[in-house]
């Protein structure tokens, strides 16, 4: 059985255009993935969620993988390797690995005042002290004091943006913006501070944020299917679609959005393949190009600000990515939710290993989200069942 999964794993990697040279799974490994894909695709019918996929990885070769469901339920296009799914806001590591990119050459640091680069944020209201003490790794982090939605209100109207289009319109909005609470003492999760960041390699580059990163970080990590907002149109037939459930009807969200000026923060598309590449980068696989030194990476994940403490989940941020401890589990990583997608991805650089999690439904609910339950769920079956195989290995 050791040997026939093995062999499933260097099939699948293949078909997903990865390398697959891993190890022999661990011992005890298919039966505990049978159990998480099981909870998993049942999860998903008895939620009546149209499609997703659930990956694990270990050194760039895919472990296990579970395809559920369609793509677009209107024309019955089933998900598979090829599907294009919109990854929200785990866009935030890939911008944050930009900055450090720029970092490591020399042209900003990470305790630069946000106004050095750029000056229109002295306009901010800040109770609390100077703009010019707001700095970049504070952004990084989530303890800025920014206010956490792009849009200071709401809009309804079909015919309303999904997000800002330009950045003459934040500017607009930045006499109105006030920092909520002392810079660098709470952790308070931000978009439009990340819509900075995404400014800032701009200006320092000359080139615009999706031309900087295809150039920098896409291409040379060879995810050429990989694109922010809307689809070039030999990619438009493995774009997913993605759908809102409330109350039991379904709405779908169509194939195509422009998140206009938030990119940095949330705009990413990719299919799985191209992000089983990142995770192969992410977790230290020998032959993923090196786009940023390996100690750049990994300062990325030391503990900057706490975020919560419980018995079962410990929860701390570093720079652009999510620190969580469950028992002797501990991972890297950042989830994603928008426009009706909603992800996961959690990497164990020890063990070289990574977890990814997508569907293209997500529910709506008054006092929760029976979606982000669900990935809570299968989270902790993978940090209880999958991830300490691995490190015990």
């Amino acid at each position: 059985m050791k040997c026939i999964r093995h062999l499933l794993a260097v099939v699948i990697g293949l078909m997903m255009g990865t390398e697959a040279y891993a190890a022999d799974p661990p011992a005890g490994f298919s039966n505990a993935w049978m159990d998480v894909e099981t909870s998993f695709a049942g999860s998903l019918s008895d939620m009546k969620i149209a499609g997703g996929t659930l990956i694990f990885v270990q050194d760039g070769a895919v472990m296990g993988q579970s395809l559920y469901g369609l793509a677009d339920t209107e024309t019955s296009r089933p998900v598979d390797a090829n599907t294009i799914f919109h990854w929200g806001s785990i866009t935030k590591t890939l911008t944050g690995i930009a900055i450090m990119q720029l970092r490591d050459r020399g042209k900003l640091t990470l305790d630069d005042a946000l106004v050095k680069h750029l000056p229109e944020l002295r306009d901010v209201h800040n109770p609390f002290g100077a703009m010019t003490d707001i700095t970049i790794r504070q952004v990084m982090s989530h303890s800025a004091g920014f206010r956490g939605s792009s849009w200071p209100w709401g809009g309804s109207e079909s015919w309303h943006p999904h997000e800002p289009k330009d950045w003459a319109q934040l500017v607009a909005m930045i006499p109105y913006t006030q920092i909520l609470f002392e810079p660098g003492s709470r952790y308070s999760y931000s978009n439009p501070a990340i819509i900075f960041l995404g400014r800032i390699i701009e200006q320092i580059s000359g080139d615009d944020f999706e031309v900087y990163m295809d150039k920098n970080v896409l291409r040379p990590l060879g995810m050429h299917q990989t694109y922010y907002d809307r689809s070039p149109y030999h990619l438009m037939g493995d774009r997913s679609n993605s759908y809102f459930m409330q109350e039991g009807i379904v709405t779908a969200n169509g194939l195509e959005f422009d998140t206009g000026i938030t990119a940095a923060n949330g705009g990413l598309n990719a299919p799985m393949s191209d992000m089983v590449r990142y995770l192969g980068f992410l977790t230290g696989s020998p032959s993923t190009y090196d786009i940023l030194d390996r100690s750049s990476l990994e300062e990325m994940w030391e503990p900057v600000i706490p975020i919560s403490t419980g018995t079962d989940l410990t929860q701390i941020m570093g720079l652009s990515f999510f620190i969580l401890k469950r028992g002797e589990t501990t991972v890297f990583g950042h989830t994603g939710t928008q426009k009706g997608f909603h992800s996961f991805m959690y990497i164990e650089p020890d063990s070289r290993t990574a977890a990814l999690f997508v569907v293209n439904t997500y529910e709506l609910a008054p006092d929760s989200s029976p979606t982000r339950e669900l990935s809570a769920r299968i989270r902790d079956m993978l940090f209880d069942r999958i991830f300490p195989l691995f490190s015990q290995k």
